[in-house]
């Protein structure tokens, strides 16, 4: 009898040690599985979940908008006072899914499903990104027509792109006759979209009279994207073979000048927290990276979010790989300031800067040049949400601030009250998107739920492995020592 419970027991605790061992076994054995069939599913052909992500996002995006009213105008034309700033925003534009180009006669801004796709014998598959949206009068705090005092942005430039004395003098000739001044009254649809500009419209030389800061947009298209499938190299996936058929912008010196990562829509699967994730936007004209912050949790599906931080934008002197970011010496004094980009080569040669909103980042004297800015970094931080077994971002907010260099330029009445050359932030824009929820619930389905139950089944098996163990074989000893005596 007391052979049988000894038996017993010790076969009890053999029973919980091969469950436990089996669960430790699944680890290594499933996670292997689970990678097998996510690699299958993240790679960018037909019928992957890659695929259908990539075609058309499964969720609504949206551009806001947040302009720069000028409160003091009299000040900064007749005295070149410091600007006093006053956000106006947001004026909020949807880009529609499932959509053509031509359906479309409102306002556009970049439409994020794409065209002309072609999978190529390479390995690589090439798109086009058009671009379109449409006015969002509920989710914006007026219309299009709300009038904002801001910057002129033809009498601005003007200096920058002719630096001859003379033609200043006749550019100078043709803004008095024009009656145009450094600030003038826009609607906010013209600032975006475009007008058409009366000092541009007297100047005889070839020029489009059209003016805004986003025009032309209606109508266009960036790209070419030629991006890696994944299907012969899985740690490739998404990843920019060329941008317009080079791999180089030619807006910058040396790696810099390169495009690297993805497009920030998708990364190579398996993505873990010491990652540098690193991704080309066109808005910018330079490729940029993320770096992990902490976990988040969007509709039930556990993600990594990573952060564009503070080094992307900062100094040559903090940061020694930046120095080839820096393209001229007046504002940033050396190449010594942060929080700005010179991306006029890329616009054609008008002096338009790139920045974070209300200069995050940015040093204190380029922030000082003007007034009204509060920088915060939970509302004017850049971030990706990124599911780390598939690479798919599920929620980002990217977050950028349109400038204009404004300069002394003593052949040109208008400007000629300026008092040092300084950054002028025009406006800032917050393009962001979550997972929708059908889309959510298919990927709780196929891919994160199988995760999550693998992750279960292996933890259930090891606890209750080692409990069952360990209860048996403490029986065990307890019943033999109770024998001895």
């Amino acid at each position: 009898m007391g052979c049988n419970r000894n038996c017993g027991l010790l076969t009890g605790a053999v029973i919980g040690a091969v469950l436990a061992i089996f669960g430790g076994v699944l680890i290594p054995v499933g996670d292997n599985l689970i990678g097998k069939a996510i690699e299958k599913e993240a790679v960018i052909a037909n019928g992957t979940i890659a695929f259908d992500n990539w075609l058309v996002p499964g969720s609504s995006v949206y551009r806001q908008f947040w302009i720069f009213h000028v409160q003091n105008p009299t000040e900064v034309l007749e005295n070149g006072s410091r600007p006093k700033l006053e956000q106006r925003g947001p004026y909020t534009y949807r880009y529609p899914q499932n959509m053509r180009l031509s359906h479309l006669t409102s306002p556009m801004v970049r439409y994020l499903a794409k065209e002309n796709i072609t999978e190529n014998s390479d390995g690589t598959i090439s798109y086009m990104l058009p671009n379109a949206a449409r006015f969002e009068p509920d989710m914006s705090v007026g219309t299009e027509n709300d009038t904002i005092t801001c910057l002129n942005l033809a009498v601005v430039a003007a200096p920058a792109l002719y630096t001859n004395a003379f033609i200043q003098l006749l550019l100078n000739t043709w803004i008095k006759s024009s009656k145009s001044y450094m600030l003038q009254n826009r609607t906010v649809k013209e600032i975006l979209w475009g007008y058409k500009d009366p000092f541009l419209n007297k100047v005889p030389f070839p020029l489009d009279p059209v003016l805004g800061v986003f025009y032309p947009y209606n109508g266009t298209y960036d790209g070419l994207y030629r991006v890696y499938t994944g299907k012969e190299d899985i740690s490739k996936t998404a990843i920019i073979e060329s941008y317009k058929n080079k791999r180089n912008l030619s807006y910058w010196e040396g790696y810099c000048d390169l495009v690297n990562g993805t497009d920030g829509a998708s990364f190579p699967p398996f993505v873990k927290k010491d990652q540098v994730l690193r991704f080309f936007s066109s808005d910018i004209c330079r490729s940029i990276y993320g770096v992990f912050q902490g976990k988040q949790n969007v509709k039930g599906i556990p993600l990594y979010r990573f952060t564009v931080p503070r080094e992307a934008f900062a100094s040559p002197v903090e940061v020694g790989d930046n120095y080839c970011f820096c393209t001229e010496e007046v504002i940033s004094q050396n190449c010594t300031q942060a929080g700005v980009l010179d991306i006029s080569a890329c616009k054609g040669g008008r002096p338009v800067y790139i920045s974070l909103p209300h200069f995050l980042h940015a040093s204190e004297s380029i922030l000082n040049d003007v007034e009204g800015l509060s920088p915060n970094e939970k509302e004017h931080e850049t971030f990706l949400d990124v599911e780390p077994t598939t690479g798919f971002t599920l929620q980002f907010a990217k977050r950028l601030q349109v400038n204009l260099l404004v300069k002394p330029a003593k052949k040109i009445e208008a400007l000629s009250k300026v008092q040092k050359p300084y950054i002028f932030p025009i406006l800032w824009l917050n393009e962001s998107a979550v997972i929708g929820d059908t889309k959510a619930e298919m990927f709780r389905k196929k891919v994160s739920g199988r995760v999550q139950m693998l992750s279960l089944l292996q933890m259930v098996l090891i606890i209750a492995g080692s409990v069952v163990f360990l209860a048996f074989l403490g029986s065990y000893f307890i019943c033999r020592s109770k024998k001895l005596k």
